[in-house]
């Protein structure tokens, strides 16, 4: 009985509060009479964590964020704030103790953090920097902005960790350029959503913008010279990511998707670069390397081992996706298949890869699973998979890991319409009505809302030994509709429903979705980004947020 007393209390005092941090944190406790007030002018670290420069330099972001936001969750709930009557200053010095702060970011590393904001002051304690650096994110999003003050509305004590190792995004810088500067805005927004690995798409067969000194020739199939990526921006961008605790893992897509860049190396290390994409590819334009010749493996190599003296990341991504058999000549398919030319090309190509050390690789789920697969695949890859969620079970019940990225809930560029000109699909004619209704217009539509993002339950009908082989997921964005003009409202804030369901989950205690209470958390998220100055996607009418639950299509919530 004392217990359910508590409990009731405990809830009472989270509905008086305002903040709702995203992702939601594992564990929150508030408590407490008194709303601890913050004076950010002379706020500092404690001597050992301000010695850190990451550490430093992450506190800092956070207390410039904080003032640029004057954050009023107040503001949306057709109440006028009042100023809390009980109040109590906390000391000017912030207490972090990191264990480890040699741990490099890396997957895997630990990135679980205890925040505690009380009368005696803000402190911060985490195995490693990255931990810390969460933990600052948090605190961010914690403090509001009321009656001429910073404070935390009460003392709260907070206990955090992921649930997934993986937790990224993916841009594609090929289709259309992405300058660095809209690139490294999408680390901000991920940052804040504790998403923590960027999976850059970074060249493919309409474009090779990635300067490589091997062969400076690649960047002539740039879409121009001011549209290259120099070592410095590669650098740059990394260095970025690092600072706010997120991973950058390259893809160089191979041995499919390749002309652009490859080809002014060698013209003979590609295959039907100049044929006609609808008989060989499966956009414009066709392209695959030619892997019967050894100067292609030459090529391959220097690329590879260039770009893996850049990106630090033990990860790298090498593609292995969509391969077209109309692309390579029949003289190939004599006595064989595609699948045993996959194979060929694996034999000669895997052990270069394995090369580095350390190195772990990622390729599309297609080398095991579509047209051309091979029947087995070494241990240190793991499969990224874009197609429907059954190969879930498919290549785990196998033993492999598997980063989730079903098209049909995770493919956020879904939705548009196609991109093909002197495309009939979309002539008002009854053959064409499904596609243009059902679909959208878009082979993988419909749009995918937060709210499907949210629910996707990727682990259902897994095993405890197979849902362990799930590493996380990642949402994606493939840029044949995208560029630097909108790209951020087409990720954001929709990404951060992924984001929230792979730090801790998109259920309750009671295996029910968190719909209900997420509705409300993702358009406070949605204010909070745009407070910064991101200019991302509103999700609502504002009447909506002004009006938490005014808009819900059932009431009550609907239990799945």
């Amino acid at each position: 009985m004392l217990g359910l007393v508590w409990y009731i209390l405990l809830c009472s005092r989270v509905l008086a509060v305002s903040v709702d941090p995203l992702p939601r944190p594992q564990n929150v406790t508030w408590f407490g009479q008194n709303a601890i007030v913050i004076d950010l002018e002379n706020i500092e670290l404690e001597e050992e964590a301000g010695d850190n420069s990451l550490v430093q330099e992450a506190f800092e972001r956070a207390v410039d964020d904080i003032k640029t936001v004057k954050w009023s969750p107040y503001l949306y709930q057709n109440v006028t704030a009042h100023c809390p009557e009980s109040k109590a200053s906390a000391p000017n010095v912030v207490t972090v103790n990191i264990t480890d702060y040699d741990a490099d970011l890396q997957f895997g590393v630990d990135e679980s953090y205890q925040l505690n904001v009380d009368e005696d002051g803000i402190s911060i304690s985490s195995e490693t920097i990255w931990g810390t650096l969460h933990a600052l994110t948090t605190l961010q999003q914690m403090v509001v902005y009321q009656c001429g003050q910073y404070l935390v509305e009460q003392s709260v004590h907070v206990h955090d960790y992921p649930l997934f190792k993986h937790r990224g995004l993916m841009v594609d810088s090929a289709r259309n350029f992405l300058p660095v500067d809209k690139i490294t805005e999408q680390i901000e927004v991920m940052a804040l959503a504790k998403m923590n690995t960027l999976h850059w798409h970074l060249v493919d067969s309409q474009s090779w913008p990635v300067e490589i000194d091997s062969y400076p020739e690649m960047t002539e199939d740039a879409y121009s010279a001011s549209e290259v990526y120099t070592k410095k921006d590669l650098v740059s961008v990394l260095d970025f990511a690092r600072a706010r605790g997120v991973r950058l893992v390259p893809e160089i897509d191979m041995p499919g998707h390749a002309r652009a860049g490859w080809r002014k190396v060698d013209p003979n290390i590609v295959e039907c670069a100049d044929q006609f994409w609808n008989y060989a590819g499966v956009e414009p334009p066709s392209g695959q390397l030619n892997i019967m010749n050894d100067e292609t493996y030459t090529v391959i190599g220097d690329v590879y081992h260039e770009l893996s003296n850049v990106f630090r990341d033990h990860y790298f991504h090498v593609g292995n996706d969509e391969l077209q058999k109309n692309c390579y000549p029949d003289s190939w398919y004599d006595n064989a298949t595609l699948s045993d030319i996959t194979q060929h090309y694996l034999d000669r190509a895997l052990p270069m890869y394995n090369s580095v050390p350390e190195r772990q690789l990622i390729m599309w789920d297609d080398v095991l699973l579509a047209d051309g697969a091979v029947e087995s695949l070494p241990g240190n890859i793991t499969l990224q998979i874009w197609h429907t969620g059954s190969g879930i079970k498919n290549l785990t019940s196998r033993g492999y890991k598997v980063v989730v990225s079903s098209y049909d809930h995770l493919y956020l560029d879904c939705g548009y319409g196609g991109f093909l000109t002197n495309d009939w699909k979309y002539v008002d004619a009854p053959q064409n009505t499904q596609f243009n209704t059902c679909k959208g217009g878009s082979w993988c539509g419909p749009y995918k809302t937060w709210q499907r993002i949210y629910t996707f339950d990727f682990l259902s009908n897994l095993t405890q030994s197979e849902q362990e082989l799930v590493v996380g997921a990642e949402a994606v964005l493939w840029s044949e509709q995208v560029d630097f003009a909108v790209l951020t409202g087409k990720i954001w804030p929709r990404a951060s429903a992924l984001g929230e369901s792979l730090w801790s989950g998109n259920k309750n205690a009671s295996g029910e979705f968190r719909l209900y209470e997420m509705s409300t958390r993702i358009v406070k998220f949605r204010e909070y980004l745009v407070s910064l100055g991101f200019a991302v996607s509103p999700l609502v009418p504002k009447f909506c947020l002004f009006n938490p639950h005014g808009c819900d299509a059932e009431r009550p919530p609907v239990h799945f």
